[in-house]
């Protein structure tokens, strides 16, 4: 993995991110086609390193001793857009709230929802990303999936992908390469003005600054959500170090410029055990935790 061309060492993932921190990588590449891509891991796998296919790292939590394997961007060759008719295709590394905005430019409605979640497609699709009342899975025609054991590619419908509520079936091996979507005709001013309302409502409601968004899956989805249990035992606000419980949304953790991986993990921990304790119910989380021990009793 060394020798191998266009592959850099010990390159820092935080600004990679949206926490905004964490280590470094220990090998880092980011291919412009799909032989590089599948060469890269091929690579790797022969040299027993795992392999990390990275998009806009919206929900990732690198751990401060950073990720021993190699950490591949997809941003350099899955990053377009295609119409064809009432059918959008999107590269995995499309930021959600682009592809919301370019549909909605376009005349076409199914996924304004898309403008309030701070992921890419290849993240929205291994975790059936959701927001605003809509998921993923709802509109999405298929997937391209690649097979890092074998280099094959194949388009995957929405019931071959194991959804379930934020989670699906894809393993480590399979990386999203982009994603095809039904759209609906709209009007393009009603579209754009629900656009604004959504970011309009995130704004007042969800925090900015240094977070991965909602930090764990709601037990009920549409009946009982993790910020109203993490609020109902007393943690709204719980720091550890350099990361806290947001003040604004009990379901967020924010962690301070220039702080601790482990510190936001530490308090997804505690968040978690002291909902148990209190309420017997144990969460789920959202974000994917890169470098670290698995949570105890993690679902």
């Amino acid at each position: 993995m060394i020798g191998v061309v266009g592959v850099g060492r010990d390159v820092a993932l935080a600004p990679l991110t949206t926490y905004k921190v964490g280590g470094a990588a220990a090998y880092f590449a980011a291919p412009t086609n799909r032989d590089q891509l599948v060469d890269l891991a091929r690579a790797a796998i022969a040299d027993g390193l795992a392999v990390l296919p990275i998009g806009r790292g919206s929900n990732l939590l690198v751990a401060d001793a950073g990720f021993a394997g190699l950490v591949i961007s997809l941003a350099e060759l899955a990053g377009e857009i295609d119409f064809d008719g009432d059918v959008v295709t999107a590269g995995a590394a499309v930021p959600l709230p682009v592809l919301a905005r370019r549909t909605a430019a376009a005349g076409w409605s199914g996924l304004i929802w898309m403008v309030g979640v701070p992921g890419s497609v290849g993240g929205a699709v291994r975790m059936n990303a959701g927001g605003h009342g809509a998921d993923l899975s709802s509109g999405l025609l298929d997937a391209e999936v690649l097979d890092l054991r074998t280099g094959e590619t194949r388009w995957v419908p929405p019931e071959s992908l194991g959804f379930r509520f934020r989670h699906s079936g894809l393993g480590d091996a399979e990386i999203v390469l982009a994603a095809r979507f039904r759209l609906q005709p709209g009007d393009r001013a009603e579209l754009e003005a629900e656009l604004a309302e959504i970011v309009r409502w995130r704004r007042e409601h969800q925090p900015g600054g240094q977070n991965a968004g909602s930090v764990f899956v709601n037990p009920v989805p549409g009946v009982l959500s993790a910020g109203e249990l993490i609020d109902r035992a007393g943690l709204r606000g719980m720091r550890i170090g350099t990361a806290r419980v947001s003040e604004k949304h009990a379901n967020f953790i924010q962690a301070d410029e220039g702080g601790s991986a482990d510190d936001v993990r530490a308090v997804i921990e505690a968040v978690r055990r002291r909902v148990a304790e209190v309420h017997g119910i144990v969460l789920r989380s959202e974000i994917r935790l890169i470098g670290f021990e698995p949570l105890a009793g993690a679902a």
